[in-house]
């Protein structure tokens, strides 16, 4: 089960008791996660909308959560969007829950990192969506791929969206497939040499 709590936040100053708030949700997921604890519950966070600010809005704050919470049938829904959103690194974030709860859940799409956008996949950040399936593979991240897409915006065919983002992540993921053991590539980031990295990466995303 995922969680997108949507309207867990606040608008104005002055407009909430943030200590209150925080115990009432971490008491609500306790309460969900002992309801039935073979059931894994999985919360996706995002930095606004509806409400101006979340109670959850990043990694950082859903693993303390989380970590508040203590049930081992938590973890989270990383929303590729939702982590632009909040201005993180999707492989980065994807690195931080594996190490402190577990990842659940993937919603693929892109996004120009100011709200919601809902694109297709890659269509923005195909480099970083890379990052990420690598960063999955070496995670050992076996579970679903979501595509959290929103066709309607202009009048797209989901049909062919769906086709669409099924045939790139195909072949995002044989990219990935290729770097996640590549020795030069791994050479590079324990150097932390972009300029060596990157034709790397670019080479194989290109030939």
């Amino acid at each position: 089960m995922t969680l997108w709590m949507g309207q867990d936040g606040f608008d104005y100053s002055f407009q909430m008791d943030y200590a209150q708030a925080w115990d009432h949700t971490l008491a609500a997921l306790a309460e969900v996660a002992d309801h039935t604890p073979d059931i894994d519950i999985a919360l996706e966070y995002k930095p606004n909308e509806p409400r101006a600010f979340a109670l959850m809005p990043d990694a950082a704050t859903t693993l303390l959560a989380i970590k508040d919470v203590g049930r081992r049938n938590m973890g989270v829904t990383l929303d590729f969007v939702h982590v632009l959103y909040a201005d993180e690194r999707p492989a980065f974030a994807a690195a931080l829950v594996a190490r402190h709860s577990r990842i659940l859940g993937v919603h693929l799409n892109d996004g120009y990192g100011k709200w919601d956008n809902g694109l297709m996949v890659g269509a923005v950040h195909p480099i970083q969506t890379i990052e990420l399936l690598v960063e999955l593979e070496r995670a050992g991240y076996d579970g679903a791929i979501y595509f959290d897409t929103l066709p309607d915006h202009s009048g797209l065919d989901p049909v062919e969206e769906a086709r669409t983002n099924i045939a790139v992540v195909q072949k995002l993921r044989a990219i990935a497939a290729c770097l996640v053991n590549d020795t030069a590539l791994q050479t590079a980031i324990a150097r932390q040499d972009a300029p060596m990295a990157m034709p790397l990466v670019q080479g194989v995303m290109l030939a």
